[in-house]
């Protein structure tokens, strides 16, 4: 996990973001790290705000949702099942079986499948990938990758060089929904469109994407032993719409749980009383 050194202070004055720093990690013990930002989508409201939401962590497969508005905004991408393509284990990098076959963009979001992503950026290239980070302010904008790596590409947002806030994804998911984002109001639309769908406590409907991965320790590689997590999207209850983004890392996430299936759960267990 990466936390922009920017608001490393305030991150430690939370008492958790220091497990994140490289050469901290492994000195200290696997402190937890929470946040939580759920907000009225149309107003912006906030009804909850915990832990580190304004510190930046690496988004993992989070990114799937801004991909996915960047290559229906190119005309990569078609629609919910256009394009689909073939795994090719020559070409394509996977370790899951539900990674391993041919993917649209709905079985994409749904089975979090990295090379689909990496297939969206290396057609959009380093340039227009860039602009587009930009155009929607996306975090800290580092698309730059791992230095003396030349990875941007490929792995800027799975523990490298791009940093997310809660706050920011929450903001970003509500452009979204209200279709204020400076890109196609099409792209906006087929991205909603294509977000897994879970049934949440209390008759809410939540949509997200969920994003896992791992503390980096004092190597700067990612520790398996020290998960974190991300879910981030919507809930919906007859007229009500609520943005959320809950993050987790350290001893916040069970050993042996994917983080992000853990916020994930939880978020889920716990929408309706968060909602009131």
């Amino acid at each position: 996990m990466m936390i922009d050194r920017r608001r490393a202070l305030g991150a430690l004055a939370l008492g958790a973001g220091c497990a994140g720093l490289p050469g901290l990690a492994r000195a200290l013990p696997a402190t937890a790290i929470r946040a939580l930002v759920l907000a009225d989508a149309a107003s912006g409201r906030i009804l909850h705000r915990t832990g580190a939401a304004a510190t930046r962590f690496t988004p993992c497969s989070t990114f799937k949702v801004p991909l996915a508005l960047m290559a229906y905004d190119a005309g990569i991408l078609i629609d919910a099942h256009t394009p689909a393509w073939d795994y090719d284990p020559r070409i394509h990098q996977a370790s899951r079986d539900a990674e391993k076959q041919r993917t649209d963009p709905t079985s994409y979001e749904a089975n979090s499948v990295i090379w689909y992503s990496r297939e969206i950026t290396r057609r959009l290239g380093a340039a227009r990938f860039k602009a587009y980070v930009d155009r929607i302010g996306y975090g800290n904008r580092d698309v730059s990758g791992t230095p003396g790596r030349n990875d941007g590409l490929t792995h800027s947002w799975l523990s490298s060089s791009l940093l997310v806030s809660a706050d920011e994804q929450v903001a970003l998911l509500r452009a979204m929904l209200a279709r204020r984002l400076p890109i196609s109001t099409r792209a906006q639309a087929m991205t909603e469109a294509i977000l897994p769908v879970f049934e949440g406590s209390g008759g809410w409907t939540v949509h997200g994407k969920t994003g896992s991965g791992w503390l980096n320790g004092a190597d700067g590689e990612p520790d398996r032993s020290t998960p974190l997590g991300w879910f981030v999207g919507w809930a919906g209850k007859g007229k009500r719409r609520l943005a959320f983004a809950t993050f987790g890392a350290g001893s916040a996430i069970a050993q042996g749980q994917p983080g992000g299936m853990a916020m994930r759960t939880d978020l889920l267990r716990r929408i309706a009383t968060l909602a009131g």
